[in-house]
């Protein structure tokens, strides 16, 4: 009964209040601007709604043991960045703005493309689950409940009161953040056994998936050469997953923690490989502005 509890509700409500928080960072401009400027938004979208999936299904194939693990595998690739993508664009320096742009839109088609994906994985990868039903009609609604909804709340908040907004996104953030931690924790725990051996069985296809999409955003970008700033957020918009999207759906809807070890393992992954692109950039800006100083001081 408790966990029946936390998975149908408690989780559920956790995400609505963390969606709020996406859409307090947003105003309609940022859905108007993937129109002003194609290029670099054709580009992320493509890489998440796209190369992602594909990404996900080729190493889940290859590399994944069990139906569970693939399943789980394409689950996360299925869920894009979330507001994680755009904390850490913004630490990175990056084009935040192009960033919410694709995080919103992606949101959006996430609606739809999550049951597809996760369903067509079921039916890939079936194996000892082919007796599994994916609810894909009731998915789609809660996933509508929970992520478009609150997002609608929350940019009604910032349209009418842009103070109110910067106070409470802030606390939701440090709040989603807890909560992430707190939520791999648990599947940690409840699943130690599952997550030692799948850390031996799926830490190859984990990496791979996250460096790979990383590479695969960076070269996209530097192909359509975009500037420094929206390399940094396409890379990273393609390179992070929403990993407290995929555990809640493994949890709330499939009701199979097993489908949520590899997000679960992907979040610890997810953080390393993110703080080091951080690094990098700031080296980069650093060295960019002593540059610009010296130039300035020889003239």
């Amino acid at each position: 009964m408790a966990g029946d509890l936390v998975a149908q509700v408690l989780l559920p409500l956790c995400l609505f209040v963390i969606m709020l928080g996406m859409g307090l960072t947003l105003s309609p401009g940022d859905f108007t601007r993937i129109f002003r400027f194609p290029r670099p938004a054709l580009a992320g979208l493509g890489g998440q709604m796209l190369l992602l999936p594909l990404v996900g299904f080729a190493l889940a194939a290859w590399l994944m043991p069990t139906p569970a693990l693939a399943i789980g595998l394409v689950l996360l690739a299925a869920c894009p960045g979330g507001v994680t993508s755009n904390l850490v664009t913004w630490l990175a320096r990056g084009d935040l703005a192009l960033s919410v742009s694709l995080t919103a839109v992606s949101s959006l088609l996430a609606v739809i493309s999550i049951p597809l994906l996760v369903g067509l994985a079921f039916m890939v990868f079936g194996g000892g689950y082919q007796s599994v039903q994916v609810p894909a009609l009731q998915m789609m609604l809660s996933l509508l409940l929970m992520t478009l909804l609150p997002v609608v709340i929350g940019m009604w908040v910032r349209a009418r009161s842009e103070r109110v907004a910067r106070w409470l996104e802030p606390k939701i953030s440090l709040f989603g953040a807890l909560f992430l931690a707190m939520l791999v924790l648990g599947v940690l725990v409840r699943e130690g056994d599952d997550v030692l051996a799948g850390l031996h069985q799926t830490g190859a296809a984990i990496v791979l998936l996250n460096l790979g999409m990383l590479t695969l955003g960076l070269l996209l970008a530097l192909a359509l050469r975009l500037n420094a700033a929206q390399t940094t957020s396409i890379t990273l918009e393609t390179g992070i997953q929403n990993s407290t999207l995929a555990i809640l759906i493994a949890t709330s809807f499939l009701q199979d923690e097993q489908l949520a070890v590899p997000a679960a393992l992907y979040s610890l992954v997810m953080y390393v490989s993110a703080g080091l692109v951080v690094l990098v950039r700031r080296r980069q800006q650093a060295v960019a502005a002593a540059g610009r100083l010296e130039s300035s001081s020889v003239s």
